[in-house]
């Protein structure tokens, strides 16, 4: 391709790792189908695995099917929610399962998109069709709710002086841009270190535009209630919150024995695992590659295998 490829895959040698363990036939399942990166790696690497990519933005599927294809005998894009087509994908003999939880460094840097502090409008949204943007959460949500989104998602220690911010700010004019809004909450957030301090509510405002958090839990419900057997899921992360729901989740996989803690002794006889991690710890970016890419420093692999 002459076209220069917009988005460096994270922790693309450590991903195709995690995969070393997962058959060698079969289904792979990208979750996060992006700009085709780590598909394309799996492509190369296991040359009789056949891959299915899922992504809500039509500028990614159709970025990434140009780049793919020299392999498109073994691949196919599916546009959509990973949680609204899983379901059917997991009937297949599936071989691998990857999500990569972040947003790609396109949308992030395509100011028409509306995601970052240097946009002219306010979007955020993966799906440009999908009917909530960060313009109705920012202007159109009450106080109470931009609250809460800053309490739980930011995690940020001054959400109430945020979202009072908001609310009085938008009472003189609608917040239109990336722009203002950053300008908003650098007036009443503290700066810690060089990153701006409106970063964490931002990615709070795009975490509630595209519930993410929800689709997490959703892939994670669906891959409990239909395991693929043998299969190995990576998952990667870029957000405590979302590192946390996964490292539970994995946790309560891995547990043979499902008693209360209370009991005495077990009664359940075990066996209830549904395989096991692949590492105790997740994997973070080398030095080379946070050189190379400042936004890989929060991003966490975490791999799990079903049991055959």
């Amino acid at each position: 391709m002459n076209e220069k490829i917009p988005h460096v895959p994270v922790l693309l040698e450590e991903v195709l790792r995690c995969f070393e363990a997962m058959p060698r036939e079969g289904f792979f399942i990208d979750c996060t189908l992006g700009y085709g990166g780590h598909s394309e790696a799996i492509l190369e690497k296991f040359p009789k695995i056949r891959l299915i990519g899922i992504d809500r933005d039509p500028e990614a599927i159709a970025y990434a099917t140009k780049r793919l294809a020299p392999f498109k005998e073994r691949f196919e894009a599916k546009q959509g929610r990973f949680s609204d087509l899983l379901p059917s994908l997991l009937t297949l003999p599936v071989a691998g399962v990857l999500a990569d939880f972040g947003v790609s460094s396109l949308q992030l840097d395509k100011k028409e998109r509306g995601f970052s502090f240097l946009s002219e409008n306010l979007d955020m949204r993966m799906d440009p069709e999908a009917p909530l943007s960060a313009y109705e959460v920012v202007n159109r949500y009450p106080q109470e709710e931009l609250e809460r989104i800053f309490r739980e998602y930011a995690e940020e220690r001054a959400y109430k002086r945020a979202a009072r911010a908001i609310v009085e700010a938008r009472a003189e004019k609608p917040i239109a841009s990336g722009l203002e809004l950053a300008e908003i909450l650098g007036r009443v957030i503290p700066k810690r270190g060089k990153t701006n301090p409106a970063t964490a509510l931002f990615q709070a405002i795009r975490i509630e535009v595209n519930d993410e958090l929800g689709e997490i839990e959703r892939l994670l419900d669906i891959l409990e209630k239909m395991p693929p057997k043998g299969a190995v899921v990576g998952l990667i992360t870029f957000h405590s919150l979302e590192d946390r729901l996964v490292k539970q989740r994995f946790r309560k996989w891995s547990t043979e024995c499902i008693c209360p803690p209370e009991a005495f002794r077990c009664s359940c006889g075990g066996g209830h695992a549904l395989g096991k991690q692949l590492g105790r710890k997740p994997v973070t970016a080398s030095a080379s590659e946070l050189k190379e890419n400042p936004r890989s420093r929060s991003a966490k692999l975490r791999c799990f295998k079903f049991k055959e």
